[in-house]
């Protein structure tokens, strides 16, 4: 049995819930809901207003509205869509218009599957290092706390006291002996000259 194709013209406008077991493409305008168990293809002329649920999903032209894929929906680099894609497979060409939210699987669902296969893969083993024996009758040596440093009082050189000068001592002036019966005029300074002690 060849694949059956329905494909609502140009210059179609259909309103209202379609539903379906054969592959649908829309050259013309859709609004409502769409649930069809193949593919559906918007052509770069068509617009789609609708809730759409497919198994695939080709947009090259207008689609205002969410569209849940069991297998994939392809954006081409004409397309332009406005709403969310729910689907495991998701492509979108350069050149095509997008703005919404992509959900390509069950988040929980595949943390839960990861968690699981983590525990069971992954078993850790504690195992308690033995405590350290010390034999018996033998005394523990205990470091001894260092001995502060004692500390000398600092010595601070005085001054070497500077030379007093010696007093300069006036030169002694000779004596002068007068000889008696000498008359005044011949009167004759003798000078007496001590001698030095050794």
């Amino acid at each position: 049995m060849a694949d059956t194709n329905t494909i609502i013209g140009e210059s179609i406008l259909v309103k209202g819930n379609l539903e379906g077991d054969e592959d649908l493409t829309v050259q013309g305008r859709v609004e409502g809901s769409i649930n069809l168990t193949r593919t559906i293809i918007i052509e770069p002329g068509g617009v789609i207003k609708a809730e759409v649920s497919v198994a695939n999903a080709i947009v090259s032209g207008v689609m205002v509205g969410n569209i849940s894929a069991t297998d994939s929906v392809e954006l081409t680099e004409t397309g332009r869509m406005l709403g969310d894609i729910q689907a495991p497979r998701v492509i979108i060409n350069e050149g095509a218009l997008f703005k919404g939210q992509v959900d390509m699987g069950d988040l929980e669902m595949a943390r839960s599957r990861v968690s699981k296969t983590a525990q069971s893969s992954y078993q850790p083993s504690y195992t308690k290092s033995p405590a350290p024996t010390r034999p018996a009758n033998r005394p523990v040596a205990r470091p001894e706390p260092p001995k502060p440093q004692e500390q000398k009082p600092k010595v601070t050189p005085k001054p070497a006291p500077k030379p007093t000068p010696k007093p300069a001592t006036p030169p002694k002036k000779p004596a002068v002996v007068a000889v008696a019966g000498a008359s005044k005029r011949s009167k004759k300074k003798v000078i007496l000259k001590k001698k030095k002690r050794r």
